[in-house]
């Protein structure tokens, strides 16, 4: 049987080089080969040279997206299985030994890890406790580094060539959420998706709540275009953000010329800020107390900003 890794990659110099150095702690999987195909989009700060200077095998992605990357990495590859990796994650030395197991003992069409996160200085700690919380996400199964079983989702994917025979490749429309609709497609064929806690990588989310801001309304914002696809969310938890921004966006309209409106809207925004104190309190006791001033921001940040960016797209009829 043979292997390949796929890596979706565009301007990664601060990373690449202790990507590539975790690649070679891979344990080799017995009876199995093992090919590597990095698709490069344009990246404009050396990270082709350095790429270069490895004997990896490197292909242009010309249009800079993942969801375009990942398909021209599929279309080339040669192998039985394919393994996504991502050039922000760290990856324990049994990543691909563990994914060919749990994708054979499962019989999944789809096997992954949680999503760990990792993190370097104060913010990014702040926002990877979030992260790895039940409250940033509502709840997803895949932030739970415990949890195995059957998932609707899981962290970058591993899947048995023929998948993509049936279903086709990753949609190339969609600029952010091309795996949640693949695996929603999954799901909607009849197929099952599997998480084990015996895949472990860790994620490097983004270190500031500007950018944290920025990327979570990118992905409320091209969520939207996935419901509108397959006429249904994967899951409640993907409408919550904009039901409860919406609803705060029309009390406040309503309010200046209603005190009913105007009430409701203080009553809404006060048991939002109980839940975000609550929640930050359950994070950071007792180990993380530290964190607490900053937490309550980050929840807010990734819960307003993926609503705000799905109530955008559904105005502009994204």
């Amino acid at each position: 049987m043979k292997v390949s890794l796929i890596v979706p990659c565009r301007n990664e110099r601060a990373h690449i080089r202790s990507f590539l150095d975790n690649i070679q702690t891979f344990e080799q999987p017995a009876t199995c080969a093992i090919e590597m195909l990095i698709a490069d989009g344009n990246s404009t700060d050396g990270t082709r040279e350095i790429l270069n200077e490895h004997s990896i095998r490197v292909i242009d992605n010309p249009e800079g997206i993942a969801s375009t990357a990942l398909n021209r990495a599929i279309a080339l590859s040669t192998g039985d299985v394919i393994i996504r990796l991502d050039v922000h994650a760290r990856y324990a030395s049994d990543y691909v030994v563990q994914c060919l197991n749990v994708l054979q003992e499962s019989g999944a069409d789809n096997v992954g890890g949680a999503a760990r996160a990792m993190a370097h200085g104060y913010m990014q700690e702040a926002i990877a406790a979030a992260y790895n919380s039940p409250y940033a996400c509502g709840g997803a199964r895949f932030h739970d580094v415990d949890y195995e079983g059957w998932v609707d989702t899981v962290t970058f994917g591993c899947w048995p060539r023929e998948l993509f025979d049936r279903l086709g490749l990753f949609d190339e429309t969609l600029v952010r959420n091309q795996d949640d609709e693949h695996n929603l497609r999954i799901t909607l064929n009849g197929g099952k998706i599997f998480q084990s806690p015996r895949i472990q990588c860790w994620y490097e989310p983004r270190s500031t709540l500007t950018a944290l801001f920025r990327q979570y309304y990118q992905f409320g914002y091209w969520k939207v275009r996935v419901i509108r696809k397959h006429g249904r969310a994967a899951a409640l938890r993907h409408l919550v953000p904009a039901t409860f921004v919406g609803t705060e966006i029309l009390l406040a309209a309503f309010s200046l010329f209603n005190v009913w409106a105007a009430r409701l809207l203080m009553a809404t925004t006060g048991l939002y800020l109980g839940f975000l104190i609550a929640a930050s309190l359950r994070i950071c006791i007792p180990r993380r107390k530290k964190l607490l001033p900053v937490v309550p921001a980050v929840l807010a940040a990734y819960q307003l900003s993926y609503g705000l960016g799905f109530l955008v797209a559904l105005v502009r009829n994204r």
